[in-house]
């Protein structure tokens, strides 16, 4: 509890000092991810930190909280006045989570502050998050030595004859036994989904609305992501793309397994992607721009032939990586036109992956920490095509 606590400390004042960058004085949090980046828990209210050092919880629910920094109210419109109570000045300058809030939300808190001048929170808050402190990168391997061990299980839960519904039920059975908390946090309004996704045979390459690297056509229109009930055949792939959240961080991974044997080019895409994370891992380093990372990787795809296959069939995927931590996609996202930079103690997923018609998807995924001289994997486990 220590260690959170000092790391905490960290966090906000990392924060603090980004605020003095941009000459803001004060920075008002309300998003689940936020609040517990900057506390260690979540409440339903708001947390409001101030440039000179002042914090305050003030929380609406749950009851209970004993925490000196904790102030209850029914209502935003108290939070002025309790401020003044404290001493602390109201802020001219105020950080607010623009991305996040309802307009509405974001209306009442401007009437009731009145600031000058307003910031984006929750662009600022991403960009802080990406690169990882102690606390949190040893949280990350826990999540991912747990997350590379179930994989170790996951055969054992085919049988014949079986749906891919059927089988990453029992795939999340075996996670929430060893620990997972069945959270999959999304930065976004259409990133809905549920620990992952299992996608077999063609049914990987069928369009999602949401910005995943395959989609998958759901069980239901109101959930147009990952398994529909394929059954799982001779000469299928099946790609197991489940999120590693053993700890409040996520890891992902992807692995690949196949029901008896598939034809050689599925092979032969498959080791391309090896070859894409090796060539990466020989290169990635703090200083490099993102953006030559996905460069470097689709100049192998095109070598290879197999641009038409890359990141999707019908619809394709423009990214091969991005940020992990509290949320599945945080910064930094390699892209082709990315600006940002990789920056030591970030933690990246890279997930090149091919669909190949008739066959299904191919491809692994891994998480790495950056570390000062370049990349490691933290979700170890055997990289080839199992069979089940």
């Amino acid at each position: 509890m220590k260690t959170l606590i000092n790391d905490i400390k960290i966090r906000k004042k990392n924060l603090q000092d980004a605020m003095r960058k941009l000459n803001m004085e004060g920075c008002l949090i309300s998003t689940n991810v936020n609040v517990y980046y900057l506390t260690g828990m979540i409440f339903n209210g708001y947390l409001y930190i101030s440039i000179n050092g002042e914090v305050h919880y003030f929380v609406k629910q749950p009851v209970g909280l004993s925490d000196n920094k904790v102030i209850y109210i029914n209502k935003p419109e108290q939070i002025p006045d309790l401020l003044k109570e404290k001493g602390v000045k109201i802020p001219e300058t105020l950080l607010m989570e623009e991305d996040e809030l309802a307009y509405s939300e974001y209306i009442r808190l401007h009437t009731i502050f009145k600031p000058q001048k307003t910031g984006n929170a929750s662009s600022l808050m991403r960009t802080i998050r990406a690169v990882k402190t102690p606390y949190e990168i040893n949280q990350l391997k826990i999540s991912g030595k747990k997350h590379s061990s179930v994989y170790f299980d996951m055969m054992s839960c085919y049988r014949k004859g079986m749906r891919d519904l059927d089988l990453q039920y029992r795939i999340e059975y075996i996670m929430r036994k060893n620990g997972s908390l069945g959270l999959f946090r999304a930065f976004g309004s259409n990133m809905d989904n549920f620990m992952g996704t299992v996608l077999a045979g063609d049914n990987a390459g069928a369009p999602s609305p949401y910005n995943f690297a395959l989609g998958g056509a759901g069980f239901d229109n109101a959930h147009p992501i990952g398994a529909n009930g394929t059954v799982i055949k001779k000469g299928m792939t099946v790609m197991i793309d489940m999120a590693g959240n053993f700890t409040p961080y996520i890891t992902d991974m992807s692995r690949v397994f196949s029901l008896g044997e598939i034809p050689e080019k599925a092979h032969k895409a498959h080791n391309i992607s090896i070859l894409i994370h090796n060539e990466l891992k020989s290169i990635a380093k703090p200083g490099i721009s993102c953006s030559e990372l996905y460069n470097v990787a689709n100049k192998i795809v095109e070598k290879e032939k197999l641009s038409d296959f890359f990141m999707g069939t019908k619809q394709q995927a423009k990214f091969i990586g991005h940020g992990i931590g509290l949320q599945i996609n945080e910064l930094p996202v390699i892209t082709a036109r990315s600006k940002e930079i990789l920056q030591q103690n970030m933690v990246i997923a890279i997930e090149p992956k091919f669909v190949i018609p008739g066959i299904g998807a191919v491809g692994i995924e891994n998480s790495y920490l950056v570390t000062e001289n370049g990349i490691k994997n933290i979700t170890v486990f055997t990289e080839k095509i199992l069979s089940f």
